[in-house]
């Protein structure tokens, strides 16, 4: 993975110099922006059909309205905006994604409160399905950063454009880690832990943070990290004169610390990525021993992905993309407390396929997926998709 990401960066600093480059923008960003009208609508949504591919057998394909996503961005004056994201996930499943206050103190510095994204890695913010390849996003996002991960929380943003940074840097809430019962597991670590806005309950805050160099022509580099203790519901109306209890809640709860690398690179018509994350986590013997979960004390993981429009040099607007992605992620990088390692958790998955991009915010996906893990188990899938973001 160094050497990876290594040439990512030796490539770009050949073909590049400094030039002061837009900083990147999510939807939020862009929703917040002083210039855009008083009212702003948007939306995006994700179609896809998922075939798994067994060998001399048929299994049933799943066709799914995977997320369907509405925007609203309101201007209350030059410096003091609000954002939400209305989303329906399977049709059925209603969720805010995103709904906070932001306003500007000074030009490189803006309040922003609400429920917020966590600004790790890549996708957690750059979600919407036209701004990745694959119909589906990196498993990385998935067992490692439970994209879409959000919480409430407040804090500043800002950037500075003369040394081409920009900056985000929150407290929240953390993870739910018990709620009569342990919420963690192997599988995929803190996924389930997500409280998501909804009546969410506070122990003690974490931190979140994350600054992003876009001063390299076509590259962008992020750096994120979180630090923070789980929220248990052992720890209501509890008293501290019973150290029975108290010790009994303490078991509940670990604290963990993630650090995250991401690197975006562009020239003409060749696009590449890479990620990496590492997440900490301590107290484990005592939360597995309590709980009777299997959760790792080190989740690790990586991937890196290329493509090319083949369409770069003709003088339509639309995209044809193939593309391959390598992934590597392991929430049982270790374990402690006698906890064997699960195999199955050290997982290794390729994708490879193609986007055709009609319109910049309209794509229709193509891929196939193979996953293996190091105990040999292995299986594959066909995914087709239709994105949009506007």
């Amino acid at each position: 993975m160094k050497k990876i990401i290594t040439t990512l960066i030796v490539t770009s600093l050949v073909h590049s110099f400094l030039l002061g480059q837009e900083a990147p923008q999510n939807t939020a960003d862009i929703l917040t922006n002083q210039s855009i009208s008083k009212v702003q609508i948007g939306g995006y949504a994700q179609i896809d059909y998922n075939q798994p591919i067994k060998e001399n057998s048929f299994s049933n394909g799943n066709l799914d309205v995977h997320r369907l996503v509405l925007l609203f961005g309101y201007r209350f004056n030059e410096r003091t905006n609000f954002v939400t994201e209305i989303e329906l996930e399977h049709v059925t499943e209603v969720y805010v994604e995103q709904a906070f206050l932001n306003y500007e103190i000074l030009p490189w510095l803006n309040f922003r409160g609400g429920l917020l994204l966590v600004p790790m890695g890549i996708i957690n913010e750059y979600h919407e399905p036209p701004t990745f390849n694959g119909v589906e996003r990196p498993n990385l996002d998935n067992a490692i950063v439970p994209t879409t991960w959000r919480e409430i929380g407040a804090g500043f943003t800002g950037r500075f454009d003369n040394a081409s940074l920009k900056y985000q840097l929150y407290l929240m809430n953390g993870f739910n880690g018990y709620n009569e019962g342990g919420v963690f597991r192997g599988t995929d670590a803190f996924r389930k832990g997500r409280q998501k806005g909804a009546e969410s309950f506070i122990t003690s805050p974490a931190l979140s943070t994350k600054i992003d160099f876009y001063g390299i022509q076509g590259l962008k580099l992020g750096l994120s990290g979180y630090l923070g203790e789980s929220q248990s519901t052992l720890y209501n109306e509890i008293n501290k004169d019973n150290l029975a209890a108290v010790n009994k809640a303490d078991s509940s709860v670990v604290g963990i610390s993630m650090l995250g690398f991401d690197a975006r690179y562009r020239k003409g018509g060749f696009v590449a990525k890479a990620q990496i994350n590492v997440a900490n986590i301590n107290k484990t013997i005592e939360y597995n021993s309590f709980t009777g979960k299997d959760l790792g004390s080190q989740l690790f993981g990586w991937y890196a992905e290329a493509g090319y429009n083949l369409l770069q040099s003709s003088a339509t607007s639309q995209k044809l993309v193939p593309f391959v992605r390598f992934e590597k992620y392991n929430t049982h990088a270790k374990t402690e407390g006698g906890l064997a390692i699960n195999g199955t958790f050290d997982r290794t998955d390729v994708t490879f396929g193609a986007g055709w991009w009609l319109a910049s915010g309209a794509v229709i996906k193509i891929d196939y997926q193979f996953f293996h893990d190091v105990l040999k188990n292995s299986k594959e899938q066909l995914n087709v998709g239709i994105g949009i973001a506007f």
